[in-house]
């Protein structure tokens, strides 16, 4: 089945990401799951911690930046879509947060990374 172009971007990214965070010491346990409350690009271990992973993807010349380009409404489903991760895999008492990895294309690399951790606050 031949993937949609913006399906494979996001999967080019969340690679890019992927990468970036294990470079840094993250394990990276799962990647794009799907539930009802929505998608959850990547899922990691941080130490103890149960990371929940958006990754967000602009071009140069985006007038939002990645980090600003999480409205309340994604917020709100991304809070969501962890919470019923939790409930399905008994994880209630994880430790967790939710972290925001922003790529833009670099000037002096080829991509710009930005890792926001505790981006989104459940509540």
């Amino acid at each position: 089945m031949a993937k949609d172009g913006k399906k494979a971007v996001g999967d080019f990214y969340e690679g890019v990401a992927a990468r970036y965070l294990i470079s840094r010491g993250i394990s990276i346990l799962e990647r794009n799951v799907y539930n009802r409350g929505g998608e959850i690009d990547l899922i990691g271990l941080d130490g103890n911690s149960l990371v929940f992973f958006e990754v967000r993807y602009r071009k140069t010349n985006s007038l939002v930046d990645p980090l600003n380009s999480i409205t309340p409404s994604k917020q709100k489903r991304l809070v969501r879509a962890a919470s019923f991760y939790l409930h399905k895999h008994n994880l209630w008492d994880a430790e967790t947060r939710i972290d925001v990895v922003g790529i833009t294309p670099g000037t002096t690399s080829k991509y710009r990374v930005q890792w926001v951790k505790n981006a989104i606050q459940a509540g």
